[in-house]
């Protein structure tokens, strides 16, 4: 491993100091792990393989390091150059104290990263790991408090929760469009969570120091729509405020314009949209002044935009001009695996300001599984929430605490919503044996050698059997 590391300014390291380092740490270390430039994993040793459970270490040689950590910060510590050290990463609820490190070529230039487990045991240091969490939750309610005083964000791409394979390709595209100053066209059910994606994408980009403005076109009536786009002159019309009254545009000026349930707009603002988009320039209502505006457009919808196309209900030139870049988010019932972690992190947002703990057992998940979700996120923390509230469980949801709730509407049958107990494993071979002998018995119509033949047994164990269920 010591020829991955060589001399280089940025690094503030001599490749002999570091070469005199790393054996050191990675005996002193419970794992280690190297990434290349594509932040793929190039190398790890075989206690950081039995560490994260994958047996066989050259199984992940090549690939993204993400599919296997999806938590880890090597890809950050690839692009930004910045060492990481002594950071807390959770991997299978597990907490590791890990230290990153970029490495570089003979021109000083970055060609990857390389990590090391400094603890996987953090009960010496469980004071230190409550005060890190302490403190990263008044970071979160900071964050959140400021959000709502300010036009920013309150999500990220961690809040976009989910590993299935339909996440892990949003959160890809996400990361792609946070990278790339385009518009973005969002498509998804109701209850997807489109907004939080959106939010996430801005928090990342170039412009996340700058404004998020979002604005539901389906909740303004259409003749307020053009007022909120693009502004009010002073007495405009009459009843207008003497004031000038900013639209969306120029409030989201240098950010982020979020459009969501952009197949709701009228055709006549459609127009004024797509001209603003290409030229620019707005113009408020009543004024004859142009006004330079530079947004970065994010729409959303629910609907098929290219069958309005074709009834002639949405432009386009304007579909075409927003959908650059698009997202596909899957509904919930597409990715029932990431029931778990959604059912977690939601119960951890309901109960964070009730002082009480939720938690959801497996035949809870399971329960949730067997639902058609025409909601989707938005309604499975309905469901919670009113399982919590009705539940006697102390918070805990098991899963007769989720059927209570659950409505029995879906496409799926009524079948699969039903659930019974689970019963011991005895008694369950116990009531099929008696079935099956009394299926044997009608069928030789009461002549027990024959039923014993029909079972594969002698005569004296069926004897033996109907004396015990007698």
């Amino acid at each position: 491993m010591t020829e991955l590391f060589t001399d280089s300014n940025r690094s503030g390291l001599t490749r002999d100091l570091i070469e005199a380092l790393f054996p050191m740490f990675e005996e002193a270390s419970a794992g280690a792990i190297a990434v290349d430039r594509q932040s793929r994993i190039t190398w790890i040793n075989s206690s950081y393989s039995h560490l994260l459970g994958l047996g066989d270490p050259k199984t992940v040689i090549g690939k993204p390091v993400r599919e296997v950590i999806p938590q880890t910060r090597m890809p950050e510590v690839v692009e930004t150059g910045k060492p990481l050290l002594l950071d807390i990463m959770e991997h299978n609820r597990q907490q590791l104290v890990v230290t990153r490190m970029p490495y570089y070529d003979d021109e000083g230039q970055i060609i990857g990263a390389v990590a090391f487990v400094l603890y996987d045991d953090l009960q010496p240091l469980t004071p230190l790991v409550a005060k890190y969490r302490r403190l990263h939750q008044d970071l979160a309610a900071a964050r959140k408090a400021l959000a709502k005083q300010h036009r920013g964000t309150r999500y990220n791409l961690a809040d976009f929760v989910g590993a299935s394979p339909g996440a892990l390709e949003v959160k890809r595209r996400a990361r792609l469009a946070a990278g790339r100053d385009m518009p973005v066209l969002l498509l998804g059910e109701t209850g997807t969570g489109k907004e939080v994606l959106a939010q996430a994408i801005h928090s990342v980009s170039t412009r996340a120091d700058k404004p998020f403005v979002g604005v539901n076109l389906a909740a303004i009536p259409d003749n307020l729509l053009e007022a909120e786009f693009f502004g009010v002159a002073p007495g405009a019309y009459t009843g207008a405020d003497k004031r000038a009254r900013e639209g969306k545009f120029q409030l989201a000026n240098g950010g982020t314009l979020f459009l969501d349930e952009v197949g709701d707009m009228p055709l006549a603002l459609q127009a004024k949209l797509l001209r603003a988009l290409q030229e620019g320039e707005i113009e408020p209502l009543g004024s004859n002044k142009v006004v330079s505006v530079d947004v970065r457009l994010i729409a959303a919808t629910s609907r098929n935009l290219e069958a309005m196309i074709a009834e002639g209900e949405f432009r386009s030139d304007l579909y075409y001009r927003l959908n650059v870049l698009e997202i596909p988010i899957p509904p919930l019932r597409e990715r029932l695996a990431d029931l778990g972690v959604l059912c977690e992190a939601l119960l951890g947002e309901i109960c964070e300001g009730l002082d009480m703990r939720g938690e959801i057992t497996d035949a809870g998940v399971a329960a949730l599984s067997g639902y058609d979700w025409p909601g989707n996120i938005r309604e499975l923390r309905n469901v919670l929430e009113r399982a919590l509230t009705m539940g006697e469980g102390g918070g805990l949801l098991d899963a007769d605490a989720i059927f209570k709730v659950l409505p029995r509407s879906g496409n799926r049958p009524a079948s699969s919503l039903a659930w019974q107990p689970v019963r011991p494993l005895a008694r369950t071979l116990a009531d099929a044996e008696a079935q099956a002998i009394e299926e044997a018995l009608v069928a030789s119509r009461g002549n027990r050698t024959r039923a014993a033949r029909l079972l594969g047994i002698s005569r004296s164990v069926l004897y033996e059997k109907l004396g015990k269920m007698s």
